[in-house]
C-alpha cells in the first residue's frame, strides 16, 4: 500500500522502507493469520467450503456495510465492519520514544478466463482446458498489501495521526499456450485511512489506539458481497510495535494495571503479545482471530496449510489421498494450492514424520500430586498404590459419577453446585465468557497426567437436558470453580427470638 498525503496533527512519518526488524519475529504468525480460510482442504472450486470465503477481518466501505442498518461494535473478527480498532497499553522505557504500526491485509483480485473465439474475439468462460493439457479456472484471488507507520509518541500524544492508504487498482494480462486464450487479474482501488492517538494515564503509562477505517466509494446497496468485497479490505490486522516503549499484555495484565486493561476498547479484533514469551513487550499482533499471548507457528510445520484449526499431519494425509482429478482441479483454482500440493508430493519422509507430534516439555506426572493445594482428590484407591496410567488396571476404582474432589473443603461430585471462575491465565477464550455463572456438576475426571477436570452444564442454558443427554459438557479445573454449598463442618445456626 502506498501513503497519500501528511498526517493530520504532526509530521508526516510514514516509510514503506524502513527496517522494522521488530515485526520480523511475528511474521509467519501473521502469514497464517493473513490466509486463514483463503483457500481450505481439499483446495477445489468446486468444494462446498470454498464457496464461502474472507470471513475475517473484512472491512467494507461504510455505506454498503451499513445499508441494513448500523455495524454493532463489538469484539468479533469475523463480523463484516468499516473500521478495526485496537486499543493497548504500553509503558515508556526511554525518552523519544516511537511507535510503529504496520497495517496488513489483502486486496481481491479477480482471475478472469477468457477463451479466444473463430473471430479472435475473448470471451469470459468458467473454464479451459489447453492443448498441454493444463486446465484453468475462473476464480478470486488475493494480493497480500501491507503499509508501515513510524510516529513519535510526543507526537501521538498532541493530536491524532492520519495517514492514507491506497492499494492500487490494476489489470494484468497472461496469454495461454497455443492461442487458447488468456487469464486477465483484474483489481479495484481499496482505500483506507490509518489513524494513531496516545493517552498518558500516568507516568510512564499510556493508552496506545490504533484505528482503521475503510474510506473507499461504497458500491451500490444492492451489490452481493461477493462484489462489494473487491473494496474492501480483507483479513485486516495490525502489528504493533516501538522504539523506547513495553507493550503490556491485554490478555493478562499485572494486577496494578487489569482496571486499565479494562477500559480499553477492541472492536471487530483480539490483541495479544507477540514474539518469544521470555522477552518484555516488544511487539503486539492485533488479530481478527482469537490468539493466546506469544503465539508461535510449530517449528515441525514446513508450510502453511492455509487453515490454523487443523493438524498438520491429519491435512498433509488428507492431501496425499486426493485423487489425480482432485489434484488438478486444485492446481487450476489457485497457485497457492498448486504450491501446497507441491509441497505435500515432495515432502522428505523425515520431514512427515515430524509431524507426528513432539514433546514441548517433560513435567514429571505422578498421581501422588495433588492438583492444586485447594482440591485434593478424594479417591476410592490411594494415589500412591495406582499402577501408571499404561498398565492395566490403572483406572480401577475410578468412578466419574461417584468420585469427589474437595474444593474449599466441600466436595464436588455430580449432582453438586457451583459457580464458574476460570483463572485469569491460560483459561480457555471461551470460558470466560461464563465467568460467574451457576453450574451443574455431571461427573469427575481423571486425566491420564494425574489432573482432575470436573464436567459441568451451565443452569441457564436452555440445551442443558439434551447435553447432558449425549455427554456434551464444559470442562473445569477443581480451583475454576466455586462451591455454592457450604462445607460439612459449617451448619447453619438454628433461628431464634
Amino acid at each position: 500500500m502506498t501513503a497519500e498525503g501528511r498526517a493530520e496533527g504532526g509530521t508526516a512519518c510514514a516509510d514503506p522502507g524502513q527496517d522494522v526488524g521488530v515485526f520480523e519475529q511475528v511474521s509467519a504468525v501473521a502469514d497464517a493469520v493473513l490466509y486463514e480460510g483463503y483457500l481450505l482442504y481439499p483446495y477445489r472450486r468446486s468444494s462446498a467450503k470454498n464457496r464461502v470465503r474472507w470471513q475475517f477481518g473484512v472491512l467494507f466501505p461504510r455505506d454498503w456495510v451499513e445499508s441494513d442498518g448500523p455495524v454493532v461494535p463489538g469484539v468479533s473478527g469475523s463480523a463484516d465492519s468499516w473500521y478495526q480498532q485496537t486499543e493497548c497499553l504500553l509503558r515508556l522505557r526511554q525518552p523519544g520514544a516511537a511507535v510503529r504500526v504496520r497495517l496488513r491485509c489483502l486486496q481481491m483480485q479477480r482471475k478472469q478466463v477468457e477463451e479466444t473465439g473463430r473471430d479472435g474475439e475473448h470471451r469470459p468462460v468458467e473454464s479451459l482446458r489447453t492443448d498441454d493439457g493444463t486446465t484453468h479456472l475462473t476464480f478470486d484471488e488475493a494480493v497480500p498489501r501491507e503499509f508501515d507507520a513510524v510516529v513519535p509518541l510526543d507526537e501521538l500524544l498532541r493530536g491524532e495521526h492520519t495517514t492514507s492508504v491506497t492499494a492500487p487498482a490494476g489489470v494484468e494480462v497472461e496469454p495461454l499456450p497455443g492461442h487458447a486464450g488468456r487469464v486477465v487479474r483484474r483489481r479495484e482501488e481499496v482505500r483506507a485511512s490509518l489513524t494513531v492517538v496516545a493517552e498518558r494515564l500516568a507516568p510512564y503509562l499510556y493508552r496506545l489506539r490504533v484505528r482503521t477505517t475503510n474510506t473507499g466509494p461504497a458500491p451500490d446497496p444492492r451489490t452481493p458481497r461477493d462484489e462489494a468485497l473487491r473494496r474492501a479490505l480483507i483479513a485486516t490486522h495490525t502489528l504493533i510495535g516501538g522504539d523506547g516503549v513495553e507493550f503490556v499484555s491485554p490478555t493478562d495484565p499485572p494486577p496494578d494495571l487489569r482496571a486499565h486493561a479494562s477500559a480499553c476498547r477492541n472492536e471487530f479484533t483480539f490483541p495479544v503479545l507477540g514474539g518469544d514469551p521470555d522477552e518484555v513487550g516488544r511487539v503486539l499482533l492485533s488479530a481478527p482471530i482469537i490468539l493466546p499471548d506469544h503465539p508461535q507457528v510449530a517449528p515441525e510445520s514446513p508450510g502453511d496449510l492455509h487453515d490454523a484449526a487443523e493438524i498438520d499431519e491429519i491435512l498433509t494425509l488428507r492431501t496425499m489421498l486426493l485423487t489425480d482429478e482432485e489434484k488438478r482441479e486444485a492446481r487450476a483454482t489457485d497457485p497457492r494450492a498448486a504450491a501446497i500440493l507441491d509441497r505435500v508430493d515432495t515432502m522428505p519422509q523425515e520431514v512427515f514424520e515430524r509431524l507426528h507430534g513432539a514433546v514441548r516439555s517433560l513435567t514429571p506426572s505422578t498421581h501422588a500430586t495433588p492438583v492444586a493445594p485447594a482440591a485434593p482428590v478424594t479417591l476410592a484407591t490411594p494415589p500412591a498404590e495406582r499402577p501408571a496410567w499404561w498398565q492395566e488396571g490403572a483406572d480401577d476404582g475410578l468412578s466419574p459419577s461417584t468420585d469427589t474432589v474437595l474444593v474449599d473443603g466441600v466436595p464436588l461430585g455430580a449432582g453438586s453446585r457451583a459457580r464458574l471462575r476460570p483463572r485469569g491465565r491460560g483459561a480457555d477464550a471461551q470460558d470466560m465468557f461464563l465467568a460467574g455463572r451457576t453450574a451443574e456438576v455431571a461427573a469427575v475426571f481423571h486425566d491420564v497426567d494425574g489432573s482432575v477436570h470436573l464436567a459441568v452444564t451451565v443452569d441457564d442454558d436452555p440445551a442443558a437436558e439434551l447435553h447432558t443427554w449425549y455427554g456434551r459438557f464444559l470442562y473445569f479445573r477443581p480451583d475454576e470453580l466455586e462451591p455454592l454449598e457450604p462445607a460439612p463442618s459449617e451448619t447453619p445456626r438454628s433461628g431464634g427470638r
